[in-house]
């Protein structure tokens, strides 16, 4: 009898065992052991070994909690079989080992290991070490079961096999609010998220807004740009802005104390082409393999669309990068409860946000939705309805809405109690 209680105790604590092992392993975050080991922890190092084979570790796992449970239910129906004789004794056998292992082999090693996943699975890789050379047999026979059944039921799907963005996002989410990272590290990580899926397009500066200047333009008027716009290079075009030909940087135009005696076109550099669809991450290695800071976007018919700078890319990843000269233009103004100055710059989807609205529209800005939405070339005191928002253009600029004013409208139905 007391052999029989000694059995099942031992294979109780190796069912916590294993079922804590198998928690510690999944949860453990491979990037703090990984730090633990470069730092000389044997056990980290190992523990960092075993997860890169998890397919083993894991069968390892399961054969091992299995056997120690069907041993465990064993002993238990001849304990009150056998030596307690009670009646109904195969019943009640396996309701008292259901129990005790779902609460001591399943329940409370798994919050524990859940709790404290490096730790545990530090402490626990010797062990589980011992138990996949015990069981390599078996391992191997469980192994090419797996490889035939992926054979025979296997099915490829590429969209399976990568996580989708919005899970990703959802992840950085749920660590945000758990305080695994703060606020500008989960801001950072969705800009890295969504960063592949940007275009040209999406971040360029406008032509209505590019600040260049012919070829023939006179020494002292490049000057004075330079010194208006606080910019490093500005473009500079042949006949119209359609054909550009280079830029000037700041460095070669200003030479010792004084403006260079070299004509313009000398010191014009080339400037890299490229169409409005281009994806942004690969802008950037162009960028960076012609060692160039800006790129002239060209829409269907080989026209200027605007430009791309390296500035407006890395922006992208990290924010808005700010200098001493930028001037702050404040894009979304409150002026009381329901009435707002906005700057139509304004990302359209940052726009819908703070309103809580959805629209389908492939412009980027607020300025391109709303002459989208009032189906012509905008003008002042020009008003339309969208949802509960009433829209009204207040300032124009080059035939396209500058500023607009959003008045939000109280719901006309009320929700009863």
């Amino acid at each position: 009898m007391t052999t029989y209680i000694i059995i099942m105790l031992i294979c109780l604590v190796f069912s916590a065992y294993f079922s804590a092992t198998e928690t510690a392993f999944s949860c453990a975050n491979k990037t703090r052991l990984r730090a633990l080991a470069e730092k000389g922890n044997k056990k980290a190092e190992l523990a960092v070994n075993l997860a890169e084979k998890y397919d083993r570790l894991i069968s390892t796992i399961l054969i091992g909690n299995n056997i120690v449970n069907i041993l465990l239910a064993s002993v238990g129906t001849l304990v009150f079989v056998e030596e307690l004789k009670l009646p109904s004794g195969a019943a009640i056998s396996t309701a008292v080992i259901t129990v005790a292992v779902l609460i001591f082999g399943e329940i409370t090693p798994k919050s524990i290991a859940n709790d404290f996943p490096e730790k545990f699975a530090m402490f626990s890789a010797p062990l589980i070490r011992t138990f996949i050379w015990l069981l390599l047999p078996l391992n191997f026979i469980f192994s090419g079961w797996k490889k035939l059944v992926d054979l025979i039921v296997r099915v490829k799907d590429d969209e399976d096999d990568n996580m989708a963005q919005e899970e990703l996002l959802m992840m950085v989410e749920e660590a945000e609010q758990e305080g695994d990272i703060d606020t500008d590290e989960g801001d950072l990580l969705r800009n890295a998220i969504e960063f592949s899926d940007l275009k040209a397009e999406d971040i360029l500066t406008h032509r209505v807004d590019l600040e260049a200047l012919p070829v023939d333009a006179a020494k002292k008027e490049i000057a004075a740009m330079f010194t208006r716009t606080r910019f490093s290079r500005i473009p500079i075009y042949e006949d119209s802005i359609d054909n550009i030909v280079g830029v000037i940087h700041q460095k070669d135009f200003y030479v010792g104390t004084g403006v260079t005696t070299e004509s313009i076109k000398d010191i014009i550099s080339p400037v890299l082409f490229i169409h409005q669809y281009e994806k942004i991450d690969d802008l950037l290695k162009k960028l960076q393999k012609e060692k160039a800071h800006i790129a002239i976007v060209v829409d269907e018919y080989g026209g200027t669309l605007g430009i791309v700078t390296m500035e407006d890319i890395l922006e992208q990843l990290v924010g808005d990068i700010w200098d001493e000269h930028d001037e702050v233009v404040e894009e979304f103004k409150e002026l009381d409860e329901n009435n707002f100055v906005i700057d139509c710059n304004m990302n359209l989807d940052d726009f819908c946000e703070e309103f809580d609205i959805k629209t389908e529209s492939d412009s980027v800005s607020v300025g391109g939705w709303v002459a989208e939405q009032i189906g012509n070339i905008p003008d002042v005191n020009d008003s339309f309805t969208f949802e509960n928002l009433i829209i009204t253009v207040i300032e124009t600029d080059a035939h396209r809405a500058s500023t607009i004013k959003v008045e939000k409208q109280e719901s006309d139905v009320e929700e009863k109690d």
